[in-house]
């Protein structure tokens, strides 16, 4: 009696479980391919029935969006910020992040601590502060040099971009070191290897599901940020989400939708590309530890 009504609780809980991750995996599709769908409609079908198929595929919304919105400037500096902020957040956390976790030194709690208040500050309360200061800085530099550099400025935005993930890429960073067993350093120390040799060829490389969670969180965040780029970039250079919404302002008024949701799938691809090159190594960074010796 007691293990029919245990396989019951059992079955229960599985369809429940089941039951959830259909309705969540639905209530993310759907939107998704509704967008897909309706970025290749003409204007007229979304006033004929805006849920039905496409009659075809209009692909001359793409070329509205690229050519009259300026999407592909949009996404050629959305691409070139995003790529300087990993590497710029890679350099500076990853060596960070290993001597935190795996080194004892005077200061090392007061520096993981001050990590950790990191983790408490939103970027969009900072945002003002630092176009403040930049903007004090580029007055500066203009009675000097004549020009201003530090705002519109796609290295400066990466760079801060890489500054506020900071915090939370070197705790992430440093709970998946302390995991790996200390055998691995040893053994290299053995063979001659230096700190920097084992560093660089024995602990990154087994930290390499941690560093895919890292790019992938970090990709996403710089790519869909709105405040930073807004407030910092105010003339050009703007990134994919500002241009975003100023696509959609216009082909809001201009009441036509085919483009706005061309814009919207430009936007979400290279998100959903990486997402499936790195699905396996992600699945492996949150399953996969070190085993400890």
């Amino acid at each position: 009696m007691k293990n029919s009504k245990k396989l019951s609780l059992d079955g229960l809980m599985r369809l429940f479980i089941y039951v959830a991750l259909i309705t969540l995996a639905v209530s993310i599709i759907v939107p998704v391919a509704w967008v897909f769908l309706a970025s290749i409609k003409q204007n007229k079908e979304f006033y004929e029935s805006p849920w039905a198929l496409p009659e075809g595929i209009h692909l001359a919304n793409f070329a509205e969006a690229f050519q009259e919105a300026q999407m592909g400037e949009y996404l050629l500096n959305s691409v070139l910020v995003t790529a300087m902020a990993l590497i710029i957040l890679l350099v500076v956390a990853l060596p960070a992040a290993y001597v935190l976790s795996r080194f004892e030194f005077r200061g090392n709690r007061f520096i993981n601590g001050m990590v950790k208040a990191g983790l408490f500050i939103n970027v969009s309360y900072i945002a003002v502060p630092i176009f403040l200061m930049l903007l004090d800085w580029d007055t500066g530099l203009r009675t000097i040099v004549g020009s201003e550099f530090l705002l519109n400025n796609r290295f400066m935005l990466a760079l801060i971009y890489a500054s506020t993930a900071l915090p939370f890429t070197i705790y992430l960073l440093s709970s998946y070191f302390k995991t790996l067993p200390s055998d691995f350093e040893e053994a290299a120390g053995i063979d001659g290897a230096g700190y920097y040799r084992t560093m660089f060829s024995v602990m990154f490389p087994m930290a390499a599901p941690s560093i895919v969670i890292v790019i992938l969180f970090n990709f996403l965040l710089f790519w869909n940020e709105y405040i930073l780029a807004l407030t910092l970039m105010p003339a050009e250079h703007q990134t994919l989400p500002v241009g975003l919404l100023n696509l959609m302002a216009a082909e809001r008024s201009a009441v036509n939708y085919g483009p706005m949701y061309a814009g919207m799938v430009i936007v979400m691809l290279p998100t959903l590309i990486l997402y499936i090159l790195v699905q396996k190594r992600l699945t492996q960074g949150m399953t996969v530890g070190g085993v400890k010796g």
